[in-house]
């Protein structure tokens, strides 16, 4: 097993809200309510759940975007909390991240060159003078034109645009890159490019993925380990075939019950989730999963479960669900 690149400890980060007159604080949105988990050098680790489930604020709260309310983040060895502006900006060099909208996260006011040009000027790699080499470098990398350097962003398609997103996180050459629904926004078909071109950037520059995604047939294709989400907590991680073949929690089942099958006669049984999700400024006692989940017992609703080993070794993957025996989910619906 590589190194441990990455390491978060009981990470929070709750938001306050504020009503009144003199903007008082009548209670927090639990976003992120106290997960750990780590990142090996090399490999991906994917992020999945329900839209509101904390995936993006963890990616950003890792990056500290949004300063984290209580918790570790442990990058290469340094822990970034007690980093000051100036030494955090050096340590982003390591630490990048891939934005959703390749819209919204190109300045539509600098051409490509710009943009590049500007990143690495801020961690101060080469000179001024001397980057255009290395930005029609980064562009045959991605899978574009030198010529188009000199472009605007509105002069590209969403999937060029995301590659030139790609190709900025890539210009400091960085050790981790978050990548936060990175092919959410694109068509299918570019949607499959982009993600073998993640791949082979990762093999030949060694680097290393939080994959933040809702959607679990992408997540297949790119992931080591996955990480599942509800209500601000980790439900279970697992390796990927481990986690498809046999989940470790009910509410794993019930998302991977949800992909379409291209299948005519595959027959799969489809779980249907009852009631919404709960609010995250008053999550259920218990097992956040609770409301809804189709086993749940009294026990749930009472006792916050513990992480369970799943598997024999203890090495596939853990499952914070009451249910779990002998490594294996009880599932009796």
């Amino acid at each position: 097993m590589s190194k441990v690149l990455l390491e978060v400890r009981d990470l929070k980060q709750y938001f306050p809200i504020r009503k009144g007159v003199f903007n008082r604080i009548s209670g927090y949105v639990k976003a992120v309510d106290g997960i750990s988990f780590k990142v090996h050098e090399g490999e991906t680790v994917s992020v999945v759940g329900e839209s509101g489930c904390g995936k993006s604020t963890t990616g950003r709260s890792i990056l500290r975007l949004v300063e984290p309310t209580s918790g570790e983040v442990i990058f290469d060895g340094v822990k970034l909390s007690s980093l000051n502006k100036q030494e955090l900006r050096k340590k982003r060099k390591d630490i990048q991240i891939i934005f959703q909208d390749p819209y919204a996260s190109l300045n539509p006011r600098q051409t490509v060159f710009d943009i590049l040009d500007e990143a690495m000027g801020i961690q101060g790699i080469g000179e001024k003078g001397n980057r255009r080499d290395r930005i029609k470098e980064l562009m045959h990398t991605v899978g574009l034109g030198d010529h188009q350097i000199d472009l605007y962003p509105h002069q590209f398609s969403g999937g060029q645009r995301q590659r030139i997103g790609i190709a900025r996180a890539l210009s400091v050459k960085p050790k981790l890159i978050v990548c936060d629904e990175a092919v959410s926004a694109l068509d299918v078909s570019i949607r499959a490019q982009v993600l073998n071109l993640l791949k082979d950037l990762q093999k030949k520059y060694h680097l290393t993925y939080l994959f933040i995604s809702h959607d679990l047939g992408v997540v297949r294709h790119i992931s080591d380990r996955i990480l599942v989400m509800y209500l601000g907590k980790i439900m279970e991680i697992s390796e990927k075939e481990a986690l498809f073949e046999n989940p470790g929690h009910p509410y794993t089942k019930a998302l991977l019950s949800s992909i379409p099958s291209t299948q005519i006669d595959n027959k799969k049984e489809r779980i249907i989730l009852k009631g919404d999700v709960p609010s995250p400024i008053n999550p259920p006692t218990g097992c956040p999963f609770h409301t809804r989940c189709p086993i749940a017992k009294d026990i749930c609703s009472k006792d916050i479960p513990k992480f369970h080993n799943l598997g024999t070794n203890g090495e596939s993957g853990f499952s914070a669900c009451h249910f779990v025996e002998n490594g294996v989910l009880q599932y009796k619906n």
